[in-house]
């Protein structure tokens, strides 16, 4: 028996070893057969590159990245079509026209627009920006014609036939005013007595200060309704606009108060109230201020007409980007609400543009315009003597 174990013992060794050796066996083979799949597909690789052109991998690369950045400038592209300064206006993808091109630069240069400069040889286009074509320098002086300009006229001729047409009728008719007239008179009225006459005092200063108030209210409210169209554009959303308003205002501001109150006093108005030891650190900061006055209300009007344009846009862009009609059903309603709400903020903007001029003006005239106001009633009450 002991034979017979030994023996049985020995063979399952064998066996054991045996099939230890064949699973060694197969484990090479397979490292070899996997080893031998990424040579070909490494050569299939090095084939697709040879078939397709060199750098075929990095193409795809650069596709699938591209891709991504396209889906990303989604609100970008939205934002600058539909806020930015161009040089042709249009409807959409309807129409487009050129504006005329006109540059100082050694003489006037004058072009109907940009294909037409292009043609002529002499100025071009490099990233969005004309340059001599000889050394790719700016022109002296860019004085074309955009797309902003083009509607900040528009909102002029829109208040010239409007006040055009209200005169009219107010001449031919003595009854109640109606319609535009109604509309025109009423907001005269309002901007004259509620903004204007509060903060000069005088009813002389208002008067003669009236008529400029009343074009600022109306030519800012255009403006920012001119953004409210399809297709249209705000001037109001720029800051070269903005800029423009606030440096007339802030010119109107000193005039007023050096010719009213005199250049001493005016000058006297850059201590404070302070003592004239306290020269040294109250003229600076009211110089400041007189300057941070005209920049507030730049801002104020440019960033409120700004921040409802993109929050719009930005909703609508919420569409393309997720690619999915779905999305609308979120997006359109929360359009709506932000267009109604743009809606009432035009009115608003061009209400505090107008008032706070107003008040940095009864501001620059101190006491002096309430004393004028005291001297126009005592004038009145004798001349009724």
């Amino acid at each position: 028996m002991s034979k017979e174990q030994s023996a049985l013992e020995n063979f399952d060794t064998h066996v054991k070893a045996a099939v230890s050796f064949n699973q060694d066996l197969a484990a090479n083979e397979q490292g070899q057969a996997k080893n031998e799949n990424e040579k070909t597909h490494k050569q299939d690789g090095q084939e697709s590159e040879s078939i397709f052109g060199e750098g075929y991998v990095e193409y795809a690369k650069e596709h699938h990245e591209t891709i991504e950045q396209e889906e990303k400038d989604v609100f970008s592209e939205i934002l600058d079509k539909n806020m930015g300064d161009h040089d042709q206006i249009g409807f959409y993808d309807v129409f487009h026209i050129g504006l005329p091109k006109i540059f100082i630069d050694d003489g006037i240069h004058f072009y109907a627009n940009a294909e037409s400069m292009e043609e002529a040889g002499l100025f071009t286009t490099v990233d969005h920006n004309i340059v001599r074509a000889s050394n790719n320098e700016a022109p002296a002086l860019d004085m074309s014609v955009t797309s902003l300009v083009v509607f900040e006229w528009i909102a002029m001729i829109i208040l010239f036939v409007m006040f055009k047409l209200a005169g009219r009728k107010y001449k031919k008719s003595s009854d109640a005013p109606t319609g535009i007239q109604n509309l025109v008179e009423f907001y005269v009225e309002f901007v004259k007595e509620s903004i204007v006459r509060p903060n000069v005092g005088s009813d002389r200063l208002t008067n003669s200060l009236s008529p400029y108030f009343i074009g600022l209210f109306f030519f800012i409210l255009i403006m920012n309704l001119l953004g409210l169209v399809p297709g249209g554009h705000s001037p109001s959303g720029n800051l070269a606009v903005t800029a423009g308003l606030a440096i007339i205002a802030f010119l109107v501001i000193n005039f007023v108060s050096v010719k009213e109150i005199g250049i001493v006093n005016y000058l006297k108005h850059l201590l404070g109230g302070a003592p004239v030891a306290l020269a040294p650190i109250m003229i600076p900061i009211e110089i400041l201020s007189m300057f941070t006055k005209p920049f507030a209300l730049t801002v104020r009007l440019f960033a409120n007409m700004t921040a409802g344009h993109v929050i719009l846009l930005c909703l609508v862009g919420l569409i393309f980007f997720f690619k999915t009609i779905f999305m609308a059903f979120v997006a359109v309603p929360f359009s709506i609400f932000i267009y109604l709400l743009e809606l009432l903020v035009a009115f608003i903007q061009a209400y505090v543009f107008t008032i706070l001029t107003a008040v940095f003006v009864g501001l620059a005239l101190g006491d002096h315009a309430h004393d004028d106001h005291t001297h126009d009633t005592h004038g009145g009450l004798e001349h009724q003597h």
